[in-house]
């Protein structure tokens, strides 16, 4: 993809980034990382009541403006608006993709990719069966080369139990981490155990507290996030439900993936694990790991990135020269 500028625009929250930098991973681009902020009473609206959005951006963020990329890669509710603004101020010249629901007409983007339990419709929307990244069995591999000392004294089979949080339809409170903890230390093996940003401390220390130290690690949050090694390293894995992202990129693996069920949940979240299950991706995590089990890869981005790359061929030269539209308001 040489030749063609690129931006991702989300509000920088970590789970968006990682979507949009995956695509372009893929696409093989570098893209330009623009983070915006919203000012009020914008932020507080839905994005069609913006009426002009790039307007509404506050100077504390990143500014959005000429020269124009050949193509933005957006995410997050945020984003949304400026998004279709760029491709109206560009006349369509800057092709537009937004990923998630952007809870506006599809239309408004040159191409949407939602996960189909968000149920999003329109000719543009490229349905996938979770959330984007840029993880493959290479990087996973060279992760795990870096990462298997740390963890050379766990007995086997290795488990790497990937633990998020409370979200708006899942609670996991310091009595759900020790029954979980109590549920993987009953485990044959050695336990390779993070924690997210949305882990409360309590939580964590609970869920700790049930585990034998002598064949357990765990990851409580600081620089040097093990997650990619103990990824590659892991012959199971376990993730908690309230996760789309986490739960997407132990798919790729190639490992048994089991989810652990947190209190709550919504028809969402539902339809997302029932297609991991059809799809042979993924199983309930009920206190027991099965051996024989050989689950299916699922690696949406792959075929995403070449329906990207389709579209981007329609528009441009591959590899091109400077856009037709940089330099211009």
């Amino acid at each position: 993809m040489n030749g063609l500028s690129s931006w991702i625009v989300t509000d920088g929250a970590a789970g968006l980034v990682r979507q949009c930098s995956g695509l372009a991973t893929r696409l093989g681009l570098e893209p330009e990382h623009r983070t915006i902020v919203i000012r009020h009473p914008w932020r507080a609206l839905p994005p069609a009541f913006w009426p002009s959005p790039l307007s509404a951006l506050s100077p504390r963020g990143d500014r959005l403006g000429p020269p124009w990329p050949h193509l933005v890669i957006a995410s997050g509710r945020k984003s949304v608006a400026p998004t279709a603004a760029i491709r109206r101020k560009t006349d369509g010249r800057t092709v537009t993709i937004q990923i998630q629901d952007p809870t506006i007409n599809p239309a408004y983007f040159d191409l949407v990719i939602a996960p189909r339990h968000d149920e999003v419709k329109g000719a543009n929307v490229i349905a996938t069966t979770g959330s984007l990244h840029g993880l493959t069995r290479r990087t996973l591999d060279e992760a795990a080369c870096r990462r298997k000392r740390e963890v050379a004294h766990l007995p086997r089979p290795l488990i790497l139990a990937a633990i998020g949080g409370p979200n708006r339809v899942y609670r996991f409170t310091r009595a759900d981490a020790r029954d979980l903890g109590r549920k993987l230390g009953a485990l044959e093996g050695g336990l390779m155990v993070t924690v997210s940003r949305r882990t409360p401390p309590e939580a964590a220390d609970a869920l700790k507290k049930e585990l034998d130290p002598a064949r357990s690690v765990i990851w409580q949050g600081g620089d040097g996030n093990p997650y990619e090694g103990w990824l590659g390293l892991a012959d199971f894995i376990i993730v908690t439900s309230d996760s789309v992202n986490m739960a997407t990129e132990a798919c790729i693996s190639g490992k048994p993936v089991f989810i652990a069920a947190l209190p709550g949940g919504s028809a969402k979240f539902s339809r997302f694990h029932e297609a991991l299950k059809r799809g042979g991706h993924a199983r309930n995590f009920e206190g027991a790991l099965d051996p024989f089990w050989t689950p299916v890869v699922l690696d949406d981005a792959t075929w995403v990135a070449q329906r990207v790359r389709d579209r981007l061929g329609e528009r441009f030269s591959l590899p091109g020269s400077p856009s037709e539209c940089s330099g211009r308001s």
